[in-house]
């Protein structure tokens, strides 16, 4: 066999073998070394050594030249006769290399966390607002990381920077995804992971005591809000209304349909697939709501109520739309504290407090359960009772957002 000092220039003008045949040139830098070409015209790296202790040399390939330049691939052939002279196999060395990156990339926290979502939460009436959250707060920090490598610090500074711009409660519901998502990689067996880096962490020490939200909006804040809701347009002007209107929560108003709605009787079923309980939940509309309702557009490529996508998607960008209405509530009132879009929901069912509705029918109408027995031999639909409840609190929102004459006397509370 020929023996040269290879390099490009002559790499490049080796010709094809003969029909059938190849041939090999040696390289005379890195003993072994050879560029075999084929009748086609390829040239493949090989080196010729005796592996596995044979007694006979035999060639295998490096690589293409082209995919392999000659440099990579005299390091590669020094560092395969370094390990035949230790006794390993490179080829069988290299596919385990191979395979332990391959089980690495299965095992970084997004691969992780992506088959969590597929597996865990798909299937959750909450699960678009977890995966949502799993994904801007955790992968977006340590997605490409294994998810061995994961630290309780990598936990606590994510906390940390998360009670540092002021959403403590959100803090809170971010630990027990994490929790509960690094749990199921244990349970599974498959990750390499062993223990959870939320062990240790006790939500109380690292975040602070999870206080329950009482914040309710003010009369004239509830004001500011529904002229601020105009400035706002379709979708989240209407939306936000709707909110305030009905009672429910973000997350039933926003992912609303069409086919739900029935019109002729007035009733609103919110699917068991929507509902926090798993159980379907009739809201009767009031007048105001049935305003808001007909005043929407509809899509002919798509089923949902609120839209960006003309229907084919619910609505997003909840944040960006907050901070609008916040900004024109606050032109209005000159100072504004800090409220969330559920506080519309507590306000509202504060609002039932000062209306002539019983306990157990102000609790129906936002779709909290029935309690003890009542839950289970109880199975009247209490349809008029809730229509009523929810025609008075229209009347009352509407004398509140819009104030009557003087000389019109408002609703008064009457102990049920």
């Amino acid at each position: 066999m020929a023996r040269r000092a290879l390099n490009d220039r002559i790499l490049k003008s080796l010709k094809p073998a003969k029909a059938g045949s190849r041939y090999d040139v040696l390289d005379a830098i890195v003993p072994g070394l050879a560029i075999r070409v084929g009748d086609k015209g390829t040239k493949t790296f090989v080196l010729i050594a005796r592996f596995g202790g044979s007694r006979n040399p035999t060639r295998r390939a490096l690589g293409e030249y082209g995919e392999l330049s000659l440099d990579e691939a005299r390091k590669k052939a020094r560092k395969w006769i370094e390990m035949v002279g230790q006794g390993k196999d490179p080829k069988a060395d290299e596919e385990r290399i191979k395979l332990e990156n391959l089980r690495r990339q299965k095992n970084t926290f997004a691969a992780v966390a992506e088959d969590f979502i597929k597996r865990s939460i798909s299937k959750n009436r909450t699960a678009a607002a977890v995966e949502r959250e799993i994904r801007r707060e955790f992968v977006s920090r340590w997605a490409a990381r294994p998810i061995t490598d994961i630290t309780q610090y990598d936990v606590m500074a994510m906390l940390d920077e998360v009670v540092d711009r002021g959403s403590p409660y959100q803090a809170h519901n971010l630990f027990a995804h994490a929790r509960r998502l690094f749990n199921w990689a244990i349970s599974r067996g498959s990750y390499g992971l062993e223990h959870s880096p939320c062990d240790r962490l006790k939500p109380r020490d690292a975040i602070g005591e999870r206080h329950v939200r009482q914040r309710i909006l003010k009369d004239a804040e509830l004001r500011a809000f529904w002229r601020a809701t105009e400035g706002l347009g379709y979708p989240f002007g209407p939306l936000f209304k709707l909110l305030l209107v009905a009672g429910q929560r973000r997350s039933e108003v926003a992912e609303a349909q069409w086919s739900e709605f029935d019109f002729e009787k007035k009733l609103w079923t919110i699917p068991a697939a929507r509902m926090k309980s798993n159980a379907a939940h009739v809201v009767p509309l009031a007048a105001d709501a049935l305003v808001i309702l007909e005043g929407l557009p509809r899509f002919q490529r798509g089923n949902h109520v609120f839209s960006t996508t003309f229907g084919e998607r619910p609505v997003s960008g909840f944040s960006k739309a907050k901070r609008r209405i916040d900004a024109l509530m606050a032109a209005e009132l000159g100072e504004l504290d800090e409220w969330r879009l559920h506080d519309l929901r507590r306000s509202m069912r504060t609002g039932l407090s000062a209306l002539p509705v019983t306990d157990m029918v102000r609790e129906l109408v936002i779709a909290h359960t029935k309690r003890g027995l009542h839950k289970v031999y109880d199975q009247f639909g209490y349809l008029d009772e809730k229509r009523e409840a929810l025609t008075l609190w229209a009347a009352r929102l509407r004398s509140i957002v819009e104030p009557p004459p003087n000389n019109v006397v408002p609703i008064k509370a009457v102990a049920p």
